[in-house]
């Protein structure tokens, strides 16, 4: 078993079910295809990374998931519960692996790089945890060295407030702390159209 991990959370890009905020302005058709060429452009930068698992929402979606693995990745599906037990729950089974160091990326930003991941990895020699903060006041990366149950539970998540509480708790919990660069999740019109204006 390799020491460290990296686990990205996905969906199946199915209309209705990803990228809601934009389906709003864009539909949801078209919504969904812009989470398809997300997800396309994320995996595709994160190529030469492993080992790499997908964890899959909902549990039924392994086919559709199954064109973006590459060659020793895997899938397994997030299960249920509510983000933080879906996220203590990927952590604990990498742990109990034999895992030593664990990233946990989303899927909403794709300009994240190998060089954020092998950061993160770096930090995590001598820092408990590694937040990549992003934007919007939630993160788009966390990095444990063990597992930190306290980070997952009673969470406000999907509010602007998830950083600071997470920062909050680790702090009182006396963890190390590193920050990576702050990026932008695509998830408005504007974001989704500043994303396509970037070059390849």
């Amino acid at each position: 078993m390799n020491s460290e991990k990296l686990i990205i959370f996905l969906k199946a890009p199915r209309p209705g079910l990803v990228k809601t905020r934009l389906a709003a302005s864009l539909g949801i058709n078209a919504a969904a295809s812009a989470y398809r060429t997300m997800v396309e452009t994320l995996l595709t930068g994160l190529r030469g990374v492993a080992p790499v698992e997908l964890r899959f929402a909902p549990d039924d979606a392994r086919e559709e998931i199954q064109p973006w693995l590459r060659e020793g990745w895997t899938a397994r599906p997030q299960k249920d519960g509510d983000l933080g037990q879906r996220l203590l729950a990927a952590f604990s089974e990498a742990f109990a692996e034999g895992s030593r160091q664990v990233i946990i990326i989303g899927s909403d930003c794709p300009s994240v790089a190998p060089e954020d991941i092998r950061a993160a990895w770096g930090a995590l020699a001598d820092h408990d945890l590694v937040l990549g903060p992003a934007a919007d006041g939630g993160y788009w990366l966390l990095g444990m060295q063990r597992l930190h149950e306290c980070l997952f539970q009673r969470i406000p998540w999907s509010t602007g407030s998830v950083l600071e509480e997470t920062v909050r708790r680790a702090t009182e919990a006396n963890l190390r702390l590193h920050f990576l660069r702050t990026l932008r999740d695509v998830d408005t019109e504007e974001d989704w159209r500043a994303f396509l204006s970037k070059p390849a």
